[in-house]
């Protein structure tokens, strides 16, 4: 690899240049390897903020970040592996219920994924609701585990996209980060590194979502779409609503037993809509459906025959779990204490301030502030109103699952606060604003 002078890429950018593949590789390798100094890197993401980078640069930035460590060779898989990102957002379960629906139809799914640092745990630290149920398995049993059940998801390993993780932590002390070719590149270079074939977006728009405006997440969207496009794994992409939790729970075992109820027919309208939409996506990705009307169908069949379940009880005994909390749900951790909210007057449910929902949840000990905070996992909300919902004086907006009741106290009044309620009659939000594809 040539040596290229990091001064002159600093200042091709900040004038306007365009960087080619080769300069880009030379400056994450050299970077990740602690030869670049911060102060330079901080100088690039600083001239990138403000100039930008164009379809081959955020590319180019992206393959070479997913390159930085190891790149998941799934090729011993038979078929074609998808696998589902979400940008997160207030009571999103949608691995846990997705993935079985999906992998059920016949398409494999091999996922990895990580931990939450927020309002509540990542998909990991749901699942660990199971006893015994683990994500620190080797790449040999997870590929094992996809060819023989249909789908596996594991944690991300620290060798996976080294780059990124360093750039990051960068941007994020030099108010960098907000910057949708960083954005959508640091996303991408884990996706493409996790090795699947085809990749299913789900970008969150709303208050409750990283991107608050609609024209950002779709700019997003756009954006990864493009990405995973050129660098030759199909990609979709949809936008959508995080304006208000997603389903009725919020918090970690909570989240999981709607999952269940969800595969046993039984889950919110809105959590049921969203896992039927990215599934017939997934199902179009991997070739098992035409069109989406035809992959639709295929995911409610999932549900209806009872193999999502199944297949969602075998995934959780080929990792460690004990199945039979998936036909026992009443047995994942429960809180001591269920204390009812209620509306303060009648009227329509105008607005549920989404984030606010969240944290909440963190009050009560469903999430980390810091990386090294423990988990209640059997705390959180579980709604009973949402957007568009009527509601009388005194009736039930949600019930607070707690285990400390001065956090219920604090969050009980956060809770009462994020709710606005209207004499008018309010729409139901439309959930999915656009499909990328």
């Amino acid at each position: 690899m040539r040596n290229y002078n990091m001064y002159d890429l600093i200042q091709k950018k900040k004038t306007g240049g365009e960087l080619s593949r080769a300069e880009i590789d030379f400056m994450v390798k050299n970077y990740t390897g602690d030869i670049i100094p911060d102060y330079q890197m901080s100088a690039m993401m600083m001239a990138i903020f403000f100039e930008g980078m164009n379809e081959e640069e955020t590319l180019f930035l992206t393959e070479a970040m997913a390159k930085s460590g190891d790149m998941l060779d799934l090729s011993a898989i038979k078929g074609i592996k998808v696998d589902k990102h979400s940008t997160g957002g207030v009571g999103d379960k949608t691995s846990l219920a997705l993935a079985p629906m999906v992998a059920a139809c016949g398409l494999k799914v091999a996922k990895m994924s990580g931990r939450g640092l927020g309002h509540t745990g990542g998909t990991i630290d749901k699942l660990e609701s199971f006893p015994g149920f683990t994500t620190e398995i080797c790449v040999d049993k997870f590929i094992n585990n996809v060819n023989e059940i249909g789908m596996a998801i594991m944690g991300q390993t620290n060798e996976l996209a080294p780059a990124d993780k360093k750039l990051y932590a960068l941007r994020d002390v030099t108010a960098t980060v907000d910057q949708m070719s960083l954005i959508a590149s640091s996303i991408m270079s884990k996706k493409l590194a996790a090795g699947a074939d085809a990749i299913v977006l789900d970008v969150k728009t709303g208050s409750g979502a990283f991107m608050k405006e609609e024209k950002d997440a779709v700019l997003l969207a756009e954006e990864m779409y493009r990405i995973g496009n050129n660098a030759g794994r199909k990609t979709i992409a949809l936008v959508t609503d995080m304006d208000q939790p997603l389903g009725l729970a919020v918090g970690n075992s909570l989240e999981v037993k709607e999952a269940i109820e969800t595969l046993k027919g039984n889950g919110p309208a809105d959590f049921v809509e969203l896992c039927v939409a990215l599934g017939a996506q997934m199902l179009i990705a991997g070739g098992l459906a035409l069109n989406q009307e035809e992959g639709e169908a295929k995911i409610r069949a999932t549900i209806k025959d009872g193999s999502a379940l199944k297949m969602m009880a075998g995934f959780i005994t080929a990792q460690g779990g004990d199945a039979a909390y998936v036909y026992h749900p009443e047995k994942l951790p429960g809180a001591a204490i269920i204390e009812p909210v209620f509306s303060p007057g009648p009227g329509y449910i105008e607005k549920i301030i989404c984030d606010e929902i969240g944290r909440c949840s963190l009050i009560l000990g469903g999430g980390r502030v810091t990386k090294d905070s423990i988990i209640d996992l059997a705390v959180g909300i579980v709604l009973t109103k949402k957007v568009g919902s009527q509601v009388s004086q005194g009736e039930v907006l949600a019930y607070i699952h707690g285990n400390d009741s001065g956090k219920i106290a604090e969050a009980k009044e956060r809770l009462l606060g994020a709710y606005k309620i209207s004499e008018n009659k309010v729409e139901v939000p439309l959930l999915i604003k656009r499909v990328i594809s």
